[in-house]
């Protein structure tokens, strides 16, 4: 159980989503990015200014992360791809799919800016899903298969562990991580997710090593120590689909929390019409700064 009163996560205005998912804050640019995945829109919050700006796709997008030399990079539907906000230019990069039954998910970068991307099928059905890394020289290489919703993903401070999860299985599982050769093995299960607290969705991991999950169908996101599988703090949000969440602001001290109203039956958005919604809350901790593409090619 956790150990503090939970936290009340507030809501920022303007920036409702069909399904927002991916939030990414930005330390040279000290904004947060986050894709709207069935609005079809990358989106940009500055909390400076409190400006929300849109950036319309011409498919799905289902990740961002920054790149090394500017710019920014995406998991479209199916394909890894550059882009510059400025001209609004795509490039592609890497197309890890073939299959357009298949759409690429949660994606995050390891410390050595390797780009590491999940799948789901639109159908969700199970076993579809895989997880893919995108190398430095653009190279794809399959990391997990036989997965149902491949999703949130952190790596420890010193880089050799690495965290995942598939959400059906409502576990994340630690992995042995190679820093150098970019491989993972030894899965081992480090947070079980009771049933009646939704599914683990996108993650992320503060400077104690603690992981802050996203609990889908719970109205919430909770803090975990992975070692003894303690869940050590909850933050409650006003949106029972909790999709993902980062850390972020100047001092990486804010937890900006993602969420969906798509495929809401009308009652609980009723119960809940700040769905699709980013929130913030400041629960007395701080993140680690996002890792970055960084291609050879």
């Amino acid at each position: 159980m956790p150990t503090h009163d939970p936290l009340i996560a507030s809501t920022v205005a303007g920036t409702q989503s069909r399904l927002g998912e991916g939030p990414c804050w930005h330390p040279q640019e000290q904004v947060l990015y986050w894709v709207d995945i069935e609005g079809q829109a990358l989106r940009k919050y500055s909390p400076g200014t409190k400006e929300v700006v849109a950036y319309p796709m011409p498919e799905r997008v289902n990740a961002v992360v920054p790149m090394a030399g500017g710019g920014l990079l995406l998991a479209l539907h199916n394909r890894v791809c550059s882009y510059n906000t400025a001209t609004g230019e795509i490039g592609t990069l890497a197309r890890p799919l073939t299959d357009a039954s298949i759409r690429l998910n949660d994606g995050k970068c390891d410390p050595c800016g390797r780009f590491w991307v999940g799948t789901m099928a639109l159908d969700v059905r199970a076993g579809a899903a895989a997880l893919y890394c995108v190398q430095q020289n653009l190279q794809v290489t399959l990391a997990l298969q036989h997965l149902t919703i491949s999703n949130g993903l952190a790596w420890s401070k010193n880089g050799d562990t690495f965290y995942f999860t598939d959400s059906p299985t409502r576990t994340v599982q630690a992995f042995d991580f190679d820093l150098a050769a970019g491989s993972i093995r030894n899965p081992r299960v480090v947070v079980r997710v009771p049933e009646q607290e939704g599914m683990p969705d996108g993650l992320d991991i503060d400077v104690n090593g603690n992981l802050w999950i996203a609990l889908h169908g719970s109205a919430a996101v909770a803090c975990f120590n992975p070692d003894t599988g303690e869940q050590l703090q909850r933050v409650e949000v006003e949106a029972i689909n909790v999709t993902s969440c980062t850390f972020g602001g100047p001092n990486l001290d804010t937890l900006y929390i993602t969420t969906a109203r798509e495929w809401l039956p009308e009652e609980q958005l009723e119960k809940y019409p700040l769905s699709g919604s980013v929130f913030e809350v400041k629960p007395g901790v701080k993140g680690r700064e996002v890792n970055f593409f960084r291609p050879s090619v």
